[in-house]
């Protein structure tokens, strides 16, 4: 079994453990950021950390992996191509609230889900694609993240299994300390690209 400091190495080393003053997808700050595409980069990694998740998850007879766009995307193929099932994921709807299923993706009611992600925080696209999985109804058996920023505060009714926990600390943009106030603020993730002069 994969262990915490072994998962965290693989963060380490793929140079994915960043330091600095961060503005998270959540709208909260932070000191440390972790930057899944550095890791997701290496197949072997990938690999690796998916058939983790795979062998977790091997007594729930999941029938089928769901993952949220970009990374639970990627994820989600490799963990089912490790359970010998399908995948699929789920993306923004129209609006850019909640997640949906489009390109003729079903779930058969009852179908056995496990819905896996990249990076744990709040929760919030994990929660989204819960909630397209129930509005199916399919039935959750599980949860699965790289990594759970949250250090094990965030649930969801359901066994949730997270490779690497840490319990990094989140500000809110009106309650920033001093510290991390004086260092320049770097913003992260492919939202960035969509912005004029990024």
């Amino acid at each position: 079994m994969l262990t915490n400091d072994q998962a965290l190495e693989i963060f380490k080393e793929s140079g994915a453990l960043l330091e600095g003053h961060f503005l998270l997808a959540s709208g909260y700050h932070s000191a440390t950021y972790l930057e899944k595409f550095q890791v997701l980069q290496f197949p072997q990694h990938v690999e690796r950390l998916c058939r983790e998740i795979a062998e977790r998850f091997k007594d729930k007879e999941v029938e089928l992996v769901v993952g949220p766009t970009t990374g639970g995307m990627l994820l989600a193929y490799e963990v089912a191509k490790h359970l010998g099932t399908r995948s699929i994921f789920a993306e923004r709807g129209d609006d850019g609230v909640g997640r949906v299923f489009r390109r003729g993706f079903q779930i058969t009611p009852g179908e056995r889900v496990l819905v896996v992600d990249d990076i744990l925080t709040t929760g919030g696209s994990v929660r989204d694609t819960i909630d397209a999985v129930r509005l199916h109804e399919g039935d959750l058996m599980g949860v699965a993240v790289l990594a759970d920023r949250s250090g094990g505060k965030t649930q969801f009714g359901v066994p949730l299994e997270a490779l690497l926990t840490l319990d990094v600390e989140k500000f809110a943009p009106d309650a920033l300390p001093e510290w991390l106030a004086a260092i320049p603020l770097t913003e992260r993730g492919s939202s960035q690209l969509l912005k004029p002069g990024a």
